[in-house]
């Protein structure tokens, strides 16, 4: 796939190898689907396949360094990049809840033996907000005292929880949301067969988040946000476009269209109040709150998703236009 919204963070973390001052720790931090865990593998790629000496002739992080190394990164068998993540719990295939404490240590016990392989070992958390609370502390030991040649790459989707002693180790790399018009151009390259009034739709519920576009690509936005449109535009006078709504998104398999559907709901409510005056926007900022906080208590309790998904048209529905034509 290719890589967007990572131009800074490379930039950064290129400059301090270059300088020969690479910090020990980078927090790579940004909401979730901004290609923080594949910027991981590449920084990671490139440092154990390159040496100090080739500095100048390098501009990025996909510069193909050493090829024996190169090839044994390929194949997941390079000796000194380690991985912490959640593990397949031991009876079916459901990933464990957190990061162990015992995973941890193991990989501390791997940082007492020398390099095998080239100039650096990497160690990539993805993420570090799943360590349990034993392993983050065993994790800030080892960041306090790193040993040489030791990098870490710490993948945050919530930086703020972060215990505060962990983040003053580390240096932040910052992956912000990426530009609409930026976005466009990607996705329309990227999958050219999408329709651009597709393209855009999905855009404008991905929030800026690479990863979600993607996630969007095959889940109907367009028919999705029309249905949306049209409580918008008519009031739904007798529900049956709210009940119909409140069907397709209850019910635990029909999970991923409610978060469809969260997703759409901000764009569509941004479009609407461009379409007024300043003074009729009011309502339509009442409405957002409105959605966000049906959503929030939604998460806190049971999440019944026909419920949220009727709450939903009900506040779209209390912005239908009395003297204007309807939206289209």
């Amino acid at each position: 796939m290719a890589m967007i919204g990572h131009q800074g963070p490379e930039a950064a973390f290129l400059d301090g190898w270059r300088s020969g001052r690479l910090h020990h720790a980078w927090l790579l931090a940004g909401p979730q689907g901004m290609g923080k865990a594949a910027f991981a593998a590449r920084a990671a790629r490139f440092l154990v396949t390159h040496r100090a000496g080739a500095a100048g002739a390098v501009t990025t992080l996909d510069d193909p360094g050493d090829e024996i190394a190169a090839r044994l990164v390929d194949a997941g068998n390079h000796p000194e990049i380690l991985r912490l993540e959640r593990q397949v719990k031991e009876k079916g295939k459901d990933l464990a809840r957190n990061i162990t404490i015992e995973q941890v240590r193991q990989m501390i016990r791997r940082l007492h033996l020398s390099l095998s392989l080239g100039e650096w070992r990497v160690i990539i958390v993805d993420a570090i907000d799943d360590l349990e609370t034993d392993a983050a502390n065993a994790l800030l030991k080892t960041l306090e005292e790193p040993p040489a040649k030791t990098l870490f790459l710490l993948v945050s989707h919530s930086q703020g929880r972060l215990l505060p002693t962990i983040r003053s180790r580390c240096r932040i790399l910052r992956f912000q949301p990426v530009e609409h018009d930026v976005m466009t151009a990607w996705l329309h390259a990227l999958r050219p067969m999408l329709d651009i009034a597709d393209v855009r739709a999905i855009v404008a519920a991905a929030g800026g988040v690479p990863g979600k576009a993607l996630a969007l690509v095959d889940s109907d936005v367009a028919a999705m946000e029309k249905k949306l449109l049209a409580i918008a535009a008519s009031g739904d006078p007798e529900n049956r476009l709210r009940e119909a709504l409140a069907r397709e998104v209850g019910g635990t398999s029909n999970r991923p269209r409610l978060e469809l559907v969260i997703d759409i709901v901000p764009g569509l409510l941004a479009r609407i109040a461009r379409e007024r005056s300043a003074s009729d926007v009011a309502p339509v900022l009442a409405q957002w709150e409105r959605v966000q906080r049906t959503v929030r208590d939604a998460i806190r309790g049971s999440y019944d998703g026909a419920m949220v998904g009727f709450e939903i048209g009900n506040c779209l529905a209390e912005l239908a236009p009395r003297t204007r034509e309807p939206l289209r």
